[in-house]
């Protein structure tokens, strides 16, 4: 009988990896979850089967702890998903973005080249590298040209994934992922803003909705496809970057229009443009083409855009008919 597989996610409590655990669940590994030590840590997004994950301790702005958990876990492997991940945050924060988003994932890296170096890693990678777009579509020979703290320290993170594989034969993948949501969103994201108020103005909870640049247009996925895309990466026989992206391109007011008609309003009546939202340096249009994905491992996404909103929207319905 072969050995069961061992996977490490960080990042375990956000949006990606409640969905990573339970896709690897389901695929018979033994999950270990990198919690950082507070109080009250956050489990909300797993607590259906935080009885069937390992949670282990450590942080990535500390070494010496990932390198414990490294050997105490023994993982085939590592999916770092770990970040301070909102834009606008990043603004603000720069510096501690930097730490955690850039020079965590050196630490990891650095982990793995030390303690574990047969186990295949995982970079969550971001289309916010792309920036202030030289062509579009966006592939993984796009020029990246960052446009946001955040952007910057994904970039750093990036490169130094592909320096490990490249200097020290270690098998890293970074997956440049578009932009990708569910209701399990983080309620400061736009797309769960929107399908909040969309289902709490239609049950007379609230009236009106602010938001930033209504022109700006991503490519919106589900999550749930795109955490298997990551799994996929590092069962390749050669590890790469791939883009992973729907390939169509949205603007926020398409996803206002969609999620207000699901509550049969007119999004106008409800929604205005404040500019205090708006971005110092604002990206306008990011859509992606994950050809080689489709190509080479056989990913295609399984959710189209009208549905993963409809998707958000019915779930904020039913969390108000559920009380929570």
């Amino acid at each position: 009988m072969s050995e069961k597989r061992r996977a490490l996610v960080t990042g375990l409590t956000g949006q990606d990896g409640s969905f990573l655990a339970e896709f690897l669940l389901g695929k018979g590994y033994e999950v270990f979850g990198l919690v950082r030590r507070t109080s009250m840590p956050r489990l909300d997004r797993v607590e259906e089967i935080v009885d069937d994950i390992q949670i282990v301790h450590g942080d990535l702005l500390d070494q010496s702890s990932l390198q414990r958990v490294m050997g105490e876990c023994e993982p085939h492997e590592i999916y770092n998903l770990a970040a301070q991940s909102f834009v606008p945050t990043s603004f603000e924060e720069p510096v501690l973005t930097a730490e955690v988003t850039a020079l965590g994932t050196t630490r990891m890296l650095e982990a793995i080249r030390h303690v574990s170096p047969r186990s295949r890693f995982y970079q969550a990678s971001s289309s916010e590298m792309f920036g202030a777009v030289r062509e579009t579509p966006q592939t993984e020979l796009t020029p990246f040209v960052p446009r946001s703290p955040y952007g910057v320290s994904k970039l750093y993170a990036h490169w130094t994934t592909v320096h490990h594989r490249e200097a020290y034969g270690l098998f890293t993948c970074s997956g440049i992922l578009f932009n990708h949501e569910s209701p399990r969103r983080g309620e400061e994201f736009v797309t769960r803003k929107i399908a909040t108020a969309a289902a709490r103005i239609s049950k007379g909870m609230e009236d009106q909705l602010k938001l930033g640049n209504l022109k700006a247009r991503r490519d919106w996925g589900y999550a749930g496809d795109y955490v298997r895309a990551m799994w996929m990466m590092l069962q390749a026989e050669e590890p790469k970057d791939y883009v992973i992206a729907t390939g169509e391109t949205h603007s926020v007011q398409e996803f206002c229009e969609r999620a207000f008609a699901r509550v049969g309003l007119d999004w106008q009546a409800h929604v205005t443009m404040d500019e205090h939202l708006i971005r110092p340096l604002e990206v306008d249009q990011l859509v992606g083409d994950a050809s080689r994905a489709r190509e080479e491992l056989g990913w295609s996404p399984t959710v189209n855009f009208e549905g993963l909103v409809d998707m958000m929207v019915d779930a904020e319905l039913e969390r108000i008919e559920g009380g929570d």
